[in-house]
Order: C-alpha cells, then structure tokens, then sequence
C-alpha cells in the first residue's frame, strides 16, 4: 500500500488534529483523542499523530495514483483551520509497515 509522510512543524497539533477529524466525523470513519486520529476516507487512511511542536501525518492508498493527490486533499484542509500561520508540507515515502 503505497504511504506518505509529513511531519509539519506547529504548537497547535492537536487542535489541527481534531479540527479535521470533526470536519471529516460526518461523512468517513473517525477515531481520534487529542493526540491521535485516524481518518477512513474514499481516497484512503489518514493516521495523525500531535505532540507539542508538530503534526505527523501519514496517508496511504490502494490505488497508487491517487496518493499525491490524498496528500493534496489533507495538506488543504489543514491550511484552512491553521490560516494564521505558513504550515509546511515535505511529503516523503513512508517506510512499509
């Protein structure tokens, strides 16, 4: 299953992590607390997990062509709830589970 990692540096992790799995809760399977989420969307997973200075992201997929574009889809929606600070994305391969 082919997966991508970001570790986006933030104090507000957790309140990202959240955000997106309440916006999500409605139309996907969500599991979250304030430092771990999982999101099961049409795309593919979600796996967040939040600590003090960051946001570890890994998304993965079925369907290979579709992972940039799971990355373009989280990366986004995390933008908008975080639009009074620069968030950087740096999606790299994930190791295989």
């Amino acid at each position: 299953m082919p997966s991508s990692r970001a570790d986006v540096a933030t104090e507000h992790a957790s309140r990202y992590l959240q955000q997106l799995c309440k916006h999500w809760a409605h139309k996907f399977p969500v599991e979250f607390d304030p430092t771990h989420g999982k999101i099961d969307l049409s795309l593919g997973r979600t796996v967040m997990n939040a600590d003090a200075s960051a946001l570890h992201i890994t998304v993965s997929t079925d369907d290979g062509g579709s992972l940039e574009r799971l990355e373009s889809v989280v990366a986004d929606h995390i933008k908008r709830f975080a639009f009074r600070e620069e968030l950087s994305f740096d999606w790299k391969p994930a190791p295989a589970a």
